[in-house]
């Protein structure tokens, strides 16, 4: 029985990275023997077991051979013959198929601190392409590592094409994909994701609203890649940065002046995306051309913005707006002097109204209907003080 850290570990200890999470595997050991040593069994589909002290991963060595469609399609094996060579075999990028023994020794097998070197993601076998979940984890790999300079092997491109051009890809559950999306927006490039699965024709596939954007107007799409690398380099919350993505979604009627918002509804009932993440792209995709043209000398727009965006009621989601709203803004050509200057300035009215003594209106008796029209004039009033003041 030999025990080896493995995959993302081993990656970022040779690039010099923080390892947040450590996954071991077990060669030449049965489930009976590490339960014997204390270890408790998690996985269902093969056999994983938590250290009875450090709770980490370990998984016994195993193979796999595909047996039917989708990412689960697989007959396990995690006999004790199963070598370590076998075992990292099966794992997507050379980058993630090394191992490290006790005494530290690395163990390459497939070229992984190559292509750490010269900074390429590319595959361990063909087996990659049984797997159709790996065109979604190379791209979340893009973005994660694109600004150290890694690339996509075209090799590998052309397997994520073959995947894409097969039934595969159709049978990603939806829940699957958000998680892979909601993983690389976590990234620090997430851009790269979204670029990554068009190269590869995948976009149209999974993400077809995204990919639509391309469709319609280069600039459209430009933006909203350029939206979200901005709201990445000010925020880590994947609410805003899916907002900031999502926010050319919303089409204008020509007859209302509204945004349709179909495309991006179509998005998020597909993916089952979860409602912070869905509520605040909605607010955002409606309202920030809205945000874009407030006048500081009409007080009734932004107290409509308020409004629109349920400001009073869901005062630290339209903090989340107006943030989304800085990386659009900056995704535009906005300075961040002018953002920061409307964002604290708006930030402010909110927190002023908010904060309101209304008992007066409540002693002079107004209720109902009459009680919103006066608090809408107080309101009114006070952004209007507050905004002719720093005039």
């Amino acid at each position: 029985m030999k025990t080896y850290l493995v995959g993302g570990a081993v990656r970022d200890k040779l690039l010099g990275l923080p390892v947040k999470d450590r996954d071991w595997v077990v060669v030449g050991a049965s489930p009976e023997q590490m339960l014997e040593l204390g270890y408790e069994q998690v996985g269902k589909d093969f056999p994983v077991f938590l250290h009875p002290e450090t709770k980490e991963e370990y998984a016994l060595a195993r193979t796999e051979k595909k047996s039917g469609t989708g990412h689960t399609g697989f007959t396990v094996d995690a006999s004790e013959t199963v070598t370590l060579e076998e075992d990292l075999l099966r794992r997507d990028l050379t980058i993630n198929a090394m191992a490290e023994d006790e005494d530290g020794n690395l163990i390459d097998p497939y070229g992984g601190r190559e292509d750490l070197n010269n900074k390429i993601l590319r595959h361990v076998s063909d087996a990659f392409t049984e797997d159709p979940l790996r065109v979604l984890r190379v791209a979340r790999f893009s973005a994660r590592f694109a600004h150290l300079g890694f690339e996509v092997a075209q090799e590998t491109l052309q397997m994520m094409e073959q995947l894409v051009n097969s039934t595969e890809m159709n049978t990603l559950p939806a829940e699957r994909i958000w998680q892979e999306v909601r993983r690389a927006l976590s990234e620090k490039t997430p851009a790269f994701f979204f670029l990554t699965l068009r190269d590869c024709y995948a976009l149209g596939t999974v993400l077809q609203e995204i990919e639509g954007l391309f469709g319609i107007s280069q600039e459209k799409a430009r933006l909203s890649l350029m939206a979200l690398t901005k709201a990445a380099e000010l925020t880590p919350d994947t609410a805003i940065r899916f907002a900031a993505l999502c926010h050319e979604l919303g089409v204008v009627h020509e007859f209302t002046l509204r945004k349709n918002l179909r495309k991006l509804h179509s998005l998020c009932e597909r993916l089952k995306v979860p409602n912070d993440h869905r509520e605040l792209a909605e607010i955002v995709c409606s309202y920030c051309d809205d945000y874009a043209r407030i006048d500081i000398s009409e007080p009734e727009s932004i107290l409509k913005l308020f409004e629109n965006t349920d400001a009073f009621r869901r005062p630290e989601r339209f903090q989340f707006f107006l943030t989304s709203c800085k990386a659009i803004g900056k995704a535009r050509g906005e300075t961040d002097e002018n953002l920061d200057h409307m964002n604290g300035m708006l930030q402010r009215a909110l927190d002023t109204c908010l904060n309101l003594d209304t008992s007066s209106l409540q002693d002079a008796g107004y209720e109902g209907e009459e009680f919103g029209i006066k608090l809408y004039e107080l309101r009114l009033q006070t952004i209007k003080d507050i905004f002719s003041y720093d005039s």
